[in-house]
């Protein structure tokens, strides 16, 4: 399932995540500071939220029903899927034709292949 997310609601989203288990009320609170909305809009780009999968209210309560990592992960593989045919070495090799890796960077990466065979 491809969810898409527009820029407001990805910060939407990312405020929820790190505040979470967070109220519609205090969400109201730091949208009006941090985007300048209105009760409504808050309101109106949580329900937009919470009908793409990612949160629910439930008396009030947000929290979330997909953590941040997996929405991203699902959205990185969506991609590599997308423009890459779905071949994550097409995608490692596009993504360092023109960068080196640290080796700290290379490091990391072996531990995932190894940590991904084994599953």
């Amino acid at each position: 399932m491809e969810i898409q997310l527009g820029v407001i609601e990805a910060r939407y989203a990312d405020m929820i995540w790190e505040h979470e288990p967070v109220t519609s009320s205090e969400l109201v609170k730091m949208t009006a500071v941090e985007f300048q909305w209105k009760r409504t809009t808050a309101h109106n780009v949580l329900r937009r939220l919470i009908d793409k999968g990612l949160f629910r209210n439930d008396n009030g309560l947000v929290t979330s029903v997909m953590s941040r990592e997996e929405f991203y992960a699902r959205q990185s593989k969506q991609y590599v899927e997308d423009s890459f045919s779905g071949s994550l070495p097409a995608f490692i090799a596009a993504f360092t034709q023109n960068a080196k890796l640290t080796p700290e960077e290379a490091q990391a990466i072996r531990q995932m292949i190894d940590q991904a065979e084994e599953k």
